[in-house]
């Protein structure tokens, strides 16, 4: 009975506790209100309820949704809920305020100037005076996923606080975007954040000037939500999602979040998906056991942040809502001290407070965040289509960290290389197949004319040597051409001598050299040496052709054509290139085959005497 009793209490004090905290769903901050009508209200009744309220559309996307925004506290949303509203609308929330993830420490890592005069780095991936700094675009393995993919066709939307087309930003492409803060087209940066983010996605790259991005072929979409404090609402986070994906992009970056969940913006962000769009966002930056919002949302690949160590970095959150980690940076130190920090190009300030370029190394998920949004848009550009698809090759191909028992990692590290490679699995490219025609030699003119793997002038020379001596035959002894003569010409010269240089990866070479083989070369042509063997490259196969099948009315020229096809091919050999096992390559072996020559003739010349009717 006491232990019944204990338990009750048990269950009594934790329902009590589940029931009072409502966790990071309801902790947000909010001044205004969403109202979503419904479809069906008539337009006078929901006319009627908007001035009423002193309510007004988000902004111009808002009428299609029947969105509008009303003034009010946690008090205003109590009262509405419990009125005759509810029955005309789909929901009525708070319109929190998600705000840029906090991130002690960024600072300017140096001030602008042109950087040209910095030394080039030492790596291939590109020649960027900075691109030696970036410690995180290597972090990832970049430079293997730009030998196939450097993301053009694909539009990344960056909902953050505009763009300022900074210098790095010159040769990068754009799409329209908006600004949702002030309701204009024009998508400014007035903070600095939104530029910084961008230039990890797609910074101008190979221009000799500044830094690098992940993918710099990609078009840039600049949808501004934050105000240049850095805080922005739900209701504009939402509608710049479901613009982003009425308007063409393929990936959306959202490095800002906050607490309060909201109905308006898991619809937006189920739309999108829906239109083929992968969602990524910053886990935060509060060292928390889960995500903040939109990170936790479904459909929403979640990034904590990693160090240049690969350690957590001490301020990233983890836990629930983390899928995959990529590089925040840890800075150390001030100013060019500012060491372990990710390095962009953005707008900063100078002395008299007017805006300028600068490069600056900043540190946060913000930061990582944009890494995860540059591989995705390289995935989907190695032709991964479907979001899910993506999100996978992202997991599946990052470097997984073992004893994460606290989920700092989700899925492990981003691996850019590995990723991409992941993608093209079983696809064939262009890429793929011009690398291997380079590899095997066949894109150098030498490999085809002059005794490359299938030495093409020889061979011609023996084809054509062979016609030569059948027709100085015929002159003395007429015959008539049939088939079976020009097959034994052809087997005894050549062979189908092509296929001599014809590979296939993975297949045994020896039937390709059996089938571009001559009869002379037929005892070489299994171990692939390019000696003549003497028992083949002599008069005895055709002697023992000419014996079995002279008294065959048709395959007796076969046997004759063999005869004559040898002939001509030990003497171009003689000429060429007299190399016969055991013999040398000297005047020894030169002899041996000019002999075998004539006795071949000699035997074609023996045999087809008296014959002057075709098989």
């Amino acid at each position: 009975m006491r232990k019944l009793l204990i338990a009750c209490l048990f269950l009594l004090g934790l329902g009590f506790a589940l029931f009072n905290f409502k966790g990071l769903a309801a902790q947000g901050e909010f001044e205004t209100i969403v109202l979503d009508f419904r479809e069906d209200v008539p337009a006078e009744v929901r006319q009627e309820q908007v001035r009423s309220l002193g309510a007004q559309l988000n902004s111009e996307f808002s009428q299609a949704d029947n969105v509008y925004i009303v003034k009010g506290d946690r008090t205003t949303l109590k009262a509405l809920r419990k009125s005759g509203l509810v029955k005309l609308t789909e929901y009525i929330e708070p319109n929190y305020m998600y705000k840029l993830p906090e991130a002690p420490g960024n600072s300017n890592y140096r001030a602008f100037s042109s950087s040209k005069d910095e030394a080039q780095p030492a790596f291939r991936g590109a020649n960027d005076p900075l691109y030696g700094k970036q410690w995180n675009l290597r972090n990832v393995s970049i430079e293997p996923a730009w030998d196939e993919t450097k993301g053009a066709g694909i539009t990344v939307a960056v909902i953050d606080t505009g763009i300022s087309q900074v210098p790095d930003l010159k040769d990068t492409k754009f799409v329209k975007g908006y600004d949702f803060v002030s309701d204009k087209v024009e998508a400014d940066d007035d903070n600095g954040h939104g530029t910084h983010v961008a230039g990890t996605v797609a910074q101008s790259t190979n221009n000799n000037y500044g830094v690098a991005g992940v993918a710099y072929e990609a078009s840039l979409m600049p949808l501004k939500v934050l105000s240049s404090s850095g805080g922005g609402t739900v209701a504009d986070i939402s509608e710049a999602i479901k613009f982003a994906a009425d308007n063409g992009a393929d990936v959306i970056n959202m490095s800002l979040g906050g607490g309060g969940e909201s109905q308006m913006m898991q619809e937006a962000i189920n739309y999108a998906h829906s239109k083929g769009v992968v969602i990524i966002a910053a886990a935060g930056n509060s060292n928390e056991n889960s995500a903040s919002y939109p990170a936790r949302y479904p459909h929403v690949i979640g990034v904590s942040a990693i160090d240049s160590s690969g350690e957590k970095a001490f301020y990233s959150s983890y836990g629930a809502g983390v899928d995959i980690s990529a590089p925040g940076g840890a800075m150390q130190g001030e100013g060019d001290s500012a060491a372990g920090g990710i390095l962009q190009e953005t707008i900063g300030y100078d002395e008299n407070d007017n805006l300028i370029p600068v490069f600056a190394a900043f540190q946060g998920t913000s930061m990582a965040s944009p890494h995860v949004a540059g591989v995705a848009a390289l995935i989907k550009a190695a032709g991964v289509t479907e979001p899910d698809d993506i999100e996978k090759v992202l997991k599946e191909s990052a470097r997984a960290v073992q004893d994460d028992g606290l989920n700092y990692y989700g899925a492990g590290h981003l691996d850019a290389g590995a990723a991409v490679k992941l993608a093209l699995r079983g696809q064939i490219t262009f890429r793929d197949f011009f690398r291997w025609l380079r590899d095997n030699g066949y894109l150098n003119p030498r490999f085809w004319i002059d005794g490359g793997a299938v030495a093409l002038l020889p061979k011609v020379a023996m084809v054509l040597g062979s016609y030569l001596l059948a027709w100085f035959l015929r002159n003395y002894f007429p015959f008539g051409w049939s088939w079976s003569l020009a097959s034994g010409l052809l087997a005894g010269s050549s062979g189908l001598f092509f296929l001599r240089g014809f590979y296939i990866f993975d297949l045994p070479q020896w039937p390709f050299r059996v089938m571009g083989s001559s009869i002379p070369e037929l005892g070489s042509a299994v171990q692939g040496s390019g000696l003549l063997n003497p028992i083949f490259a002599s008069v005895l196969i055709p002697f023992i052709l000419v014996a079995l099948l002279l008294g065959h009315r048709s395959w007796k020229w076969f046997a004759i054509g063999s005869a004559v096809g040898v002939a001509s091919c030990l003497v171009v050999s003689a000429v060429v290139d007299p190399a016969v096992l055991w013999l040398g390559e000297g005047a020894i072996a030169r002899t041996f085959l000019i002999t075998n020559a004539l006795l071949c003739y000699g035997l074609a010349y023996l045999a087809s005497q008296g014959e002057k009717q075709t098989a």
